[in-house]
């Protein structure tokens, strides 16, 4: 695994403040960066339905599982800053049989994103998982369960993405652990 010098070091298990969970999150329109200028698409959240303890976490990229699960509700158009439209399908593509409902991995970033001079903190989780749709308005409820490193600024867009491949194979490693694979069942129904 490659170790970056701002990595944190890897627990055996998750160490204090870690497990944290949340409840069923909506799932918003962000800026479109993740899948179309990354590659790497994410799922923001809205930072006042997070508890507390993850609003208080220091600025960073972070490992653990999340769920999603669709809500009913019917299709609608959501206009980002920059005029693209998004079509909100409430999850209701969501395949059972893709694994699409299950607890699958996560990476996230609680942060500013410097790179793109942001001056408000977001959520945002690039689940590790070959979805076949999107899934603006659905819901997810996950868990955090450790710190990857803190958030860097980049001086260009490749830099960017390779450390995001690299939070990501770094978060499957230590998600493989038995004593962090067992929290994949915290979001069980």
């Amino acid at each position: 695994m490659t170790r970056r010098a701002a990595d944190s070091p890897i627990p055996d298990k998750p160490e204090d403040p870690f497990p944290l969970v949340t409840d069923y999150c909506d799932i918003v329109g962000g800026f479109g960066r993740g899948s179309a200028e990354l590659g790497i698409p994410t799922a923001n959240i809205p930072v006042n339905q997070l508890p507390k303890a993850i609003n208080d976490l220091e600025l960073g990229v972070y490992f653990g599982f999340a769920k999603l699960r669709p809500v009913d509700h019917g299709e609608e158009v959501f206009t980002r800053k920059n005029g693209a439209k998004v079509l909100m399908n409430y999850g209701r593509n969501l395949d059972r049989q893709n694994g699409d409902l299950d607890p699958m991995p996560v990476v996230l970033s609680v942060g500013k994103n410097p790179f793109y001079g942001n001056d408000f903190k977001t959520v945002e989780l690039h689940i590790i998982h070959e979805f076949k749709d999107s899934f603006y308005g659905a819901q997810v409820k996950f868990s955090i369960l450790g710190h990857i490193r803190p958030e860097l600024n980049y001086t260009t867009k490749e830099a960017l993405i390779e450390d995001i491949n690299i939070d990501i194979l770094t978060a499957l490693e230590a998600l493989e652990m038995d004593s962090f694979k067992v929290y994949r069942s915290q979001l069980a129904d």
